[in-house]
């Protein structure tokens, strides 16, 4: 009768764990795409790692953002966390986000200099004109090909993501809609871009675009009186049908300060909606 009741109870536990036990199920959590593209400019294939919004229709047009230092390992992730969060409460339209992934950020971010000690330092650099040529001949009109867009574009740098934006801004401003710049190396060639970022504006007629500068209060003083330049020159361009936003952040620094940035830049163009 022991024997029994002792089987039973064991009997009775092993069937009730067996009911109770969760049905587990995995699958992939997807949240866009992975495209790889020849590239005839760069002679090399890049990656791009693409956000599509939750309920993307093939047949409506989106807003694009280009992301800078676009690799999952850097600033994809949490660039796409961003939008996601700002779609919800906030009055950002759903975008498509283009993350373009490095393979030689130095070389691709960087115009030409003969500064030995540059040279010596990073002996790949000074080829941003191939970048971006890379993205004005390949990248957009894949980009334009493959989904439906709007003429909405943004660019998304920071450090010497940031001086590649502010060189596009400044040399193919109609690249682009908005140009979100953080922390921009302007120091690179001894501020050469920023020496010529006058002459350079002089020359151009009936731009209309959109510029965030935002650097950290943390961040070396000649990175912080660079950003302030550069917005100074470009809201002195009163030719320019220009809308300039210079948000300094007192508490980043070089490794907090995007992230931030890119917040503070959200609410002031998509704000709170009740």
């Amino acid at each position: 009768m022991k024997f029994n009741t002792i089987s039973f109870l064991i009997l009775f536990a092993l069937t009730g764990q067996a009911q109770t036990a969760p049905l587990i199920k995995t699958g992939p959590l997807a949240i866009g795409e992975v495209k790889t593209i020849k590239s005839a400019t760069l002679q090399e294939e890049r990656t791009l790692n693409i956000y599509l919004p939750g309920n993307y229709d093939a047949e409506k047009p989106y807003p694009v953002i280009y992301l800078l230092d676009g690799s999952l390992n850097e600033d994809f992730l949490h660039i796409v966390g961003l939008v996601q969060f700002f779609n919800l409460q906030f009055q950002m339209p759903e975008f498509i986000i283009v993350g373009i992934a490095n393979v030689d950020r130095k070389r691709d971010f960087t115009h030409h200099t003969d500064l030995e000690e540059l040279v010596k330092s990073y002996p790949t650099t000074g080829h941003s004109d191939l970048f971006i040529r890379f993205l004005e001949k390949e990248l957009q009109p894949f980009i334009q090909a493959t989904y439906r867009t709007t003429a909405t574009r943004y660019l998304i740098g920071q450090s010497l993501g940031g001086l590649l934006a502010t060189e596009v801004l400044l040399k193919k401003p109609a690249l682009f809609s908005h140009y979100l710049i953080v922390s921009p190396s302007l120091w690179w060639d001894n501020e050469s871009l920023l020496d010529q970022a006058q002459a350079l504006l002089g020359q151009q007629t009936d731009s209309d675009f959109y510029t965030y500068i935002s650097v950290g209060g943390q961040e070396d003083k000649i990175m912080q009186k660079e950003a302030r330049k550069l917005a100074a020159v470009l809201m002195a361009a009163k030719h320019l049908n220009l809308t300039v936003d210079f948000v300094p952040l007192p508490h980043e620094n070089h490794a907090t300060i995007l992230h931030q940035s890119i917040n503070e830049a959200f609410k002031k163009l998509f704000p709170f909606q009740e």
